[in-house]
């Protein structure tokens, strides 16, 4: 049962809370309908209209912001996308087109009938309180996405609910990164390591240049981080110590409503999130998925 007593059950229940909501809130990027929506603005190849959708609650952002903000990508690759995106639209029709996506997906692979239910209408609440609980001070993203009104439905409700809070947390996971001094090239390499990934699956998904891949992995073995693109004792303890410090700050809007809020939440959540980690073919096929631990 989920708990939030202790340190550790807290920092457990963080990341358990996120496998739940990440399933919920990856619909805005990684499914037919997302895609279809963005390319019907005229965005190509699918990462423009990621990079619009995502960056369009900052208004029409350049490239600097983004690479800033996401972090993990190579600048080459944002630089593609913007400022050409919103020569296709501005940015406030990027966000309706991501919620007419969003909406498509939860009605395509939840039903109708999942949609219009006590549970989904309860989720809705339960996400808003965490989500009005939510660190934003110092989480770019997060403030950017929690500055925007609420939509009147309950289940695009609970998905700006889940996407405050994956931004918040994925704003707060940034700033440890910083902290351990591993830059965005590097995290993923860190990443890679720890999850046993090969070069050829990061390179083909993230797109970094392989000259800079290299120089990366070479600057990680200099620092005992990594050998043989295997991490050492020295480099799990790092990765360790980012991810709990991640955890410590993503707990935080589950400790504001309390354990029984929380615990409900996550109760009525994991059977939305088992349906979306089966169905959802898209996502399950991103080498950097966050897959559904029952």
């Amino acid at each position: 049962m989920l708990s939030i007593g202790s340190v550790e059950e807290r920092r457990a229940a963080a990341r358990r809370l996120w496998s739940l909501f990440e399933n919920y809130h990856v619909l805005t990027y990684f499914t037919p309908e997302s895609r279809a929506a963005a390319d019907g603005l005229g965005c190509k190849g699918g990462w423009m209209g990621y990079f619009a959708q995502r960056a369009a609650p900052f208004g029409e952002a350049g490239p600097e912001l983004v690479i800033s903000t996401f972090y993990n990508f190579p600048p080459g690759m944002v630089h593609r996308a913007l400022p050409d995106a919103w020569e296709l639209a501005d940015a406030e029709t990027f966000l309706a087109t991501r919620l007419t996506g969003v909406d498509g997906a939860l009605r395509h692979l939840l039903g109708e009938e999942a949609l219009s239910g006590p549970e989904i209408a309860e989720l809705a609440e339960l996400g808003r309180a965490a989500a009005a609980a939510t660190p934003i001070t110092g989480r770019p993203l997060a403030a950017a996405n929690a500055a925007l009104p609420w939509p009147e439905q309950p289940h695009l409700a609970l998905w700006h609910a889940t996407t405050i809070l994956r931004e918040s947390r994925g704003d707060g996971h940034i700033a440890t990164l910083v902290a351990a001094g591993l830059d965005p090239c590097e995290a993923l390499v860190l990443y890679a390591a720890d999850h046993g990934m090969t070069d050829e699956a990061m390179l083909g998904f993230r797109r970094w240049p392989e000259q800079e891949w290299q120089a990366a992995v070479d600057r990680l073995t200099e620092r005992g981080l990594i050998a043989d693109r295997a991490l050492t004792a020295a480099g799990g303890q790092l990765r360790a110590w980012c991810e709990e410090r991640t955890d410590d700050g993503a707990i935080l809007p589950w400790l504001a409503i309390g354990e029984e809020a929380t615990r409900r939440f996550a109760e009525l959540m994991l059977p939305i999130a088992r349906t979306l980690s089966a169905t959802n073919e898209a996502f399950r096929n991103n080498p950097m998925a966050l897959h559904l631990v029952t």
